[in-house]
């Protein structure tokens, strides 16, 4: 009987040591997916920079230049969508195509304009201006993980110095997603 009880209690600590170390590992795991997603924040806004985005440029065909973010949407519900551009004229944003944001089978497309001047903005130093551009607004219905891809010549890492072209004046800073409320 003392052999029995000896062994279960063997056995009964063996596997609370075993779980542990599981327990520990997974939440190590989903430490680690957790780093490479950007997090709705507490209001709700889900703000997406492009110096933080995996990017992808055409120097042949910059049309097609896109930016992807993973996102985890904890909130669901309608979002009002909004680029920021750093630019130099406030008047035209000097976007050649129009700019498209998808999330799953949700696509935005329009051609961005200065629906708002940010003064002061630390996103932009001088000669550029922050400029806000509203460009629609859509729904998302469930909490999850979400791939969030824009497409516009204006994305672009780093503008070189030298180089002559339209990207000198205005380039995509980042798209906010802000909720709507009723």
């Amino acid at each position: 009987m003392c052999r029995k009880t000896y062994g279960l209690l063997i056995l009964f600590g063996i596997g609370i040591f075993c779980s542990c170390k599981n327990t520990s590992e997974q939440k190590e795991a989903k430490m680690i997916i957790v780093q490479n997603k950007i997090l709705q924040q507490k209001d709700g806004t889900i703000s997406l920079k492009v110096d933080k985005a995996d990017c992808y440029q055409d120097m042949v065909n910059p049309s097609s230049n896109t930016a992807e973010w993973n996102v985890v949407v904890s909130k669901s519900g309608r979002f009002n969508v909004w680029l920021s551009s750093a630019t130099k004229d406030t008047t035209d944003l000097k976007y050649n195509n129009s700019v498209m944001l998808s999330i799953l089978d949700n696509r935005i497309e329009a051609h961005p304009a200065c629906d708002k001047i940010v003064h002061n903005s630390n996103d932009v130093s001088y000669p550029y201006f922050r400029a806000d551009s509203f460009i629609g607004s859509l729904y998302i219905q469930d909490t999850g993980l979400y791939n969030i891809q824009i497409i516009s010549e204006k994305i672009v890492k780093d503008i070189k110095k030298g180089v002559s072209s339209g990207l000198e004046n205005s380039k995509l800073l980042s798209v906010f997603l802000t909720p709507t409320t009723r």
